[in-house]
C-alpha cells in the first residue's frame, strides 16, 4: 500500500478497510483478516492496524466476536456512506467552491462535468 503524507497511516489502514467494505470484498457478518493478517498484507507495524480496527470497531463498522476475529456490522456499508458523505459536504465541497470562486468557474460547467463524471462512475463496473 502507498501511503499519503498529511495523514496517519492508521487512519489509511481504516478507510482502504472501509473501501474494501463498499466494494463488497468483505459482505456484512463475514469475517475479516485478522491484525496480524493485515499488518503482513500491508506491510506495517501491527500496533497501527490494531489503531484502524480499533477506529473501525468504535464506529459500529466493525466488531470482534471473542476467540473468532473481527467481522463486518449489518449497518456498516451504511456507516460508512453516511461518515464519508460528511466528509465530502465538509471538506470536498467547500474546497471545491473555493476553487470556483478564485478561478472563476461557473456553477453550469461544474455541474456538467460532474453529471459525466457520475455517468461514467455507473458505467463502469464495480471491481471487487
Amino acid at each position: 500500500m502507498n501511503f499519503r503524507d498529511g495523514l496517519p497511516i492508521y487512519q489509511q489502514i481504516a478507510d482502504r478497510l472501509m473501501d474494501e467494505i463498499l466494494a463488497e470484498k468483505y459482505l456484512p457478518d463475514e469475517r475479516i483478516p485478522g491484525v496480524r493478517e493485515y499488518s503482513l498484507l500491508l506491510q506495517v507495524n501491527v500496533n497501527t492496524t490494531v489503531k484502524a480496527f480499533d477506529i473501525l470497531a468504535r464506529q459500529g463498522i466493525i466488531y470482534n466476536k471473542r476467540g473468532l476475529g473481527s467481522f463486518v456490522s449489518a449497518d456498516a456499508v451504511k456507516i460508512i456512506r453516511h461518515l464519508r458523505s460528511d466528509d465530502v459536504l465538509n471538506g470536498m465541497l467547500q474546497e471545491l467552491a473555493k476553487q470556483m470562486y478564485l478561478l472563476g468557474i461557473p456553477m453550469e460547467k461544474v455541474t456538467d462535468r460532474l453529471q459525466q463524471l457520475v455517468n461514467e462512475e455507473m458505467a463502469t463496473p464495480t471491481v471487487g
